[in-house]
């Protein structure tokens, strides 16, 4: 194998004028391509890098909502308990004071009742006393008016009670 040095030159020639015409016209256009390719790359790594960050702090504040939200269900059901039991415990209250009531009235209207019956009974066992003692005191009283004026005084007197 022969080395050909006038293709060697021709050829290292070529290759000059080759890469003067490139690094003139393309190179500097390729690689302002290149350098915008790597700046948009760049641009788009930092606002996924800002999105990730913002991501994540939405999640945190999420996160604070969510054991805020937690925390205000809570003190709503702590104090749903605590009314309930108050106003159970009111009305529980108001039950026993409406039965003491209700008993206190029983037992007025048990006294009146009684008080009343004693009172008719005492009403008829005097009459009946009355017509009693009159029929007796009819037999034994004579024909004496002094007898008679008494008996009529007394049945007043008992009459006038009842």
């Amino acid at each position: 194998m022969e080395i050909v040095w006038s293709n060697i030159v021709f050829t290292i020639i070529a290759f000059a004028i080759l890469y003067f015409l490139l690094s003139k016209f393309a190179f500097s256009k390729l690689f302002g391509v290149m350098e915008k390719r790597r700046e948009l790359v760049m641009q788009q790594m930092d606002e996924a890098a800002k999105t990730r960050e913002q991501a994540v702090a939405y999640v945190e504040e999420q996160k604070q909502a969510l054991q805020q939200a937690r925390l205000e269900a809570q003190q709503i059901i702590q104090q749903s308990q605590a009314t309930s039991s108050n106003q159970a415990d009111r009305l529980l209250d108001q039950a026993k004071a409406e039965a003491a009531r209700l008993k206190d009235e029983a037992v007025r209207d048990i006294s009146n009742e009684k008080n009343k019956a004693v009172e008719a009974l005492r009403s008829e066992l005097g009459t009946a006393s009355v017509r009693i003692a009159s029929k007796l005191l009819e037999k034994e009283v004579k024909a004496d008016g002094e007898q008679e004026q008494l008996v009529n005084q007394y049945l007043k007197e008992v009459g006038g009670r009842s």
